[in-house]
């Protein structure tokens, strides 16, 4: 079952110790901005998967991040939002990786759930308990023309 959310409400993500961050809605919109999003565009054509995470992670948070708590500069002073911001906070592994957890996973989930069930680890099959009778013999072979 898809679980809608028809509020389209911002909410904070605490990700570290520290930092929160007010996200909109991850919305079909918001993914597709990304991933037409220049950085992105700019890698070149044999780009790491690790690189295109963090680039599409950054592409997303830059469109996402309506506010933040607990982020500041080298001087302890409060920054505001920017790109620069986001995309420097997102270097940071535990930031980067809670960020994809909490907020860029819940698309994949999402995206999972609408296959209404999991496959099973060894196989479609697996696990599978027969509801059918057995039946009394072979069918014939069809007769060919």
């Amino acid at each position: 079952m898809i679980r809608l959310n028809l509020t389209a409400t911002p909410e904070w993500l605490d990700l570290a110790p520290g930092p929160r961050l007010m996200v909109g809605p991850l919305t079909t919109a918001l993914m597709v901005s990304a991933r037409a999003d220049p950085a992105i565009e700019a890698l070149p054509e044999g780009a790491t998967q690790e690189a295109l995470a963090l680039a599409m992670a950054k592409a997303v948070a830059r469109r996402a991040v309506l506010d933040w708590e607990g982020v500041g500069d080298a001087m302890g002073t409060i920054v505001p939002v920017t790109p620069e911001g986001i995309d420097a906070l997102l270097e940071i592994w535990p930031v980067f990786e809670a960020f994809q957890t909490m907020y860029v996973a819940k698309g994949l989930i999402l995206d999972a759930e609408k296959n209404v069930s999991a496959p099973s680890p060894s196989g479609p099959s697996v696990g599978v308990i027969g509801i059918a009778p057995p039946v009394k013999r072979s069918a014939r072979t069809a007769p060919q023309y």
